[in-house]
């Protein structure tokens, strides 16, 4: 019986006072799994190396992605046009953030049952983690898209590169606390990306 019609069922059975036998129908034939979901924090560096896997493609769309300070550099040198706010307010944020900003997701929620290892993280923009939520890709009919090619797409990091080269001191306003710029220099350092 598809999920519609047990609930139906639940509803007659609630109808009629028969609350006990709703209760059991639930728990035979459409149960809650309760699971007790693990804990995750990923350093800005171990995001990092996840982008730089997939190639700054969001695996959930195929379109391209951004490193996170490339758009803080956007948005210090033009200000109000391209706004940026730090809980990402979306009336006082461009948005870009939500679309371009590089963020992980777990192809298997951690809230329901996924584990917290490197084949079930995933590249996804701001957004497409919004929307996706704690479903499963089978449940909102979405598809993994292939990894990027670095070679093809480095998130405007090569960009990056040059522009701090020539303005350095943006890093203290964009990067107070160096999350970003600390995590690229990390990932070159043990090749995790290549510079040319």
């Amino acid at each position: 019986m598809d999920s519609i019609n047990i609930i139906k069922k639940v509803c007659e059975n609630i109808s009629n006072s028969n609350i006990e036998i709703a209760k059991e129908i639930i728990r035979e034939e459409y149960p809650h799994n309760f699971i007790e979901p693990e804990k995750r924090d990923m350093s800005s560096y171990e995001k990092l190396k996840v982008f730089l896997r997939d190639g700054f493609i969001d695996r959930y769309s195929g379109e391209k992605l951004i490193f996170p300070n490339v758009l803080r550099i956007v948005s210090e040198e033009l200000g109000d046009v391209f706004p940026y706010h730090r809980n990402w307010k979306m009336s006082d944020c461009h948005i870009a953030y939500w679309e371009y900003f590089p963020t992980y997701d777990h192809i298997v929620p951690i809230a329901r049952g996924g584990k917290d290892v490197e084949d079930n993280v995933v590249t996804t923009s701001q957004k497409n983690n919004s929307l996706k939520s704690n479903f499963l890709l089978e449940e909102i009919q979405w598809k993994l898209h292939k990894k990027g090619s670095l070679s093809d797409w480095d998130g405007m990091i090569s960009w990056y590169m040059s522009y701090i080269a020539s303005n350095e001191s943006i890093l203290e306003r964009i990067d107070k606390n160096g999350y970003w710029h600390k995590a690229l220099m990390k990932c070159i350092e043990e090749r995790t990306y290549e510079t040319d």
